[in-house]
């Protein structure tokens, strides 16, 4: 008999084994994954190049977001963190896949970048392993990869790491343009994230209500050449926190 549900964790913990292993995209075990999603670096996935959201560009050219310690969360190839620690930004950078913190640990190689990169699941990540607060927590692409029990770490991640007056930045996909609309209740049914899940503007206001909306907006579409990235299937969001 098994009855060892105790404390949240081990609910949050429950609700993610209702999903198929091959579902799995979030927790440390999606490694694997990752690493054969980065394994050959020159197919064409849009933001395999190395350069940074147009929407963290906005940002900080219009102050909204000022030089301080930044988290890039889910940082893939590491193309944001790059641009933040070209700016003067004290950057750490986490990411689930192997694959993805090599490949942006030689990109920070070849450009001098003074990142901090660590790999593992952030949610679940010690106090030594993140060090403390960050002025900017910027999460392009991770959000929409959770299950909806997973927003609940999400948001006590913000509540732990966020710094007061900090600013937490969001890129994920948009409803009725890429992603999964179906209901929340509908992925436990089938195990399965399709891909990962669309947010209303709506639903992003409602998730993130404890901040401070600053900006939401689709995407800039950028051409090939442009030095951001920018897909207008995608929601831009930059929120703050109160001091």
């Amino acid at each position: 008999m098994d009855r060892g549900i105790r404390t949240v964790e081990d609910v949050l913990q429950l609700l993610d084994s209702l999903f198929a292993p091959q579902a799995d995209r979030w927790t440390t075990d999606a490694g694997d994954w990752w690493d054969g999603f980065y394994s050959d670096r020159f197919k064409s996935v849009p933001f395999f190049a190395a350069k940074p959201d147009e929407n963290l560009v906005s940002y900080l050219d219009r102050g909204l977001v000022t030089t301080g310690r930044a988290l890039d969360l889910g940082c893939g190839p590491g193309r944001n963190a790059l641009y933040l620690a070209s700016l003067g930004f004290e950057v750490d950078a986490v990411d689930l896949s192997p694959a993805a913190v090599a490949w942006a640990g030689e990109r920070a190689r070849e450009s001098a970048a003074d990142i901090r990169f660590v790999c593992g699941d952030a949610f679940s990540l010690s106090g030594t392993e993140l060090r403390g607060t960050y002025d900017l927590i910027f999460d392009s692409g991770c959000f929409h990869h959770l299950p909806p029990h997973r927003r609940v770490s999400h948001l006590a991640f913000l509540e732990r790491h966020l710094a007061p007056g900090g600013r937490f930045g969001l890129v994920c996909f948009a409803d009725g343009a890429v992603g999964s609309d179906l209901p929340d209740a509908e992925f436990y049914r089938q195990g399965r994230l399709e891909g990962g899940l669309a947010y209303s503007a709506d639903s992003l206001r409602r998730i993130f209500g404890d901040l401070t909306e600053i900006e939401l907006r689709r995407m800039r579409d950028e051409p090939p050449g442009s030095p951001s990235f920018g897909e207008p299937f995608l929601w831009a969001g930059l929120f703050g926190r109160g001091d």
